[in-house]
């Protein structure tokens, strides 16, 4: 089966139907792409965005910052997107909309086997774009391997791969993360 087309609408269109609907879809540069880890999205994938949630929440709320799980949006004006990160960190909260939020300091994708061949490098771009981001890592969810892209000092990126073991730095938290609490007993080394 082939995906549809993507459907060419404005984005108050878009923000209309997307609150109206009962699916989830992503807005990319005035097309719509229907979201497909919301029919398909398996346990480990739930599980690892729960687990990052889980270790990052105590800290965000200490720091009054907010984590959001798959629910809320990031909308990147510059590109004229929305998309739906699977785990969003933002600590500066004076969030423009209830729906979404433009300033994150980390964005967590968990890969499924379909989304990880697709056009992943594109939703990468569009993300580092943004200059609050500090952290985006990229999660597999069938090996213990994260790709972590970090922000240094001069702004520059820099792209980590961390296979088995490892952390990531949290900046906006002055915390670490590790493939531990990123996967818990779900994927074995």
């Amino acid at each position: 089966m082939t995906d549809p087309a993507p459907q060419a609408m404005s984005v108050a269109e878009y923000l209309r139907r997307e609150r109206d609907g009962d699916l989830k879809h992503e807005y990319v540069g005035g097309f719509v792409y229907p979201l497909h880890a919301q029919a398909g999205s398996t346990g480990t994938h739930a599980r690892i965005c729960l687990n990052i949630a889980v270790a990052l929440y105590p800290h965000a709320e200490a720091q009054g910052c907010h984590l959001y799980q798959e629910g809320v949006q990031l909308h990147i004006p510059r590109s004229n997107s929305f998309f739906y990160p699977d785990v969003m960190l933002v600590c500066d909260v004076d969030a423009p909309s209830e729906y979404y939020e433009t300033l994150p300091c980390l964005l967590v994708e968990v890969l499924s086997p379909t989304t990880a061949s697709n056009g992943r490098r594109d939703k990468d771009r569009a993300y580092t774009d943004l200059p609050s981001l500090q952290t985006c890592l990229i999660v597999s969810q069938t090996e213990r391997y994260v790709v972590a892209y970090e922000r240094g000092e001069g702004g520059e990126w820099q792209m980590r791969e961390l296979r088995g073991q490892g952390e990531v730095l949290v900046p906006c938290l002055g915390e670490s993360l590790t493939l531990d609490q990123i996967y818990g007993r779900l994927v074995t080394e």
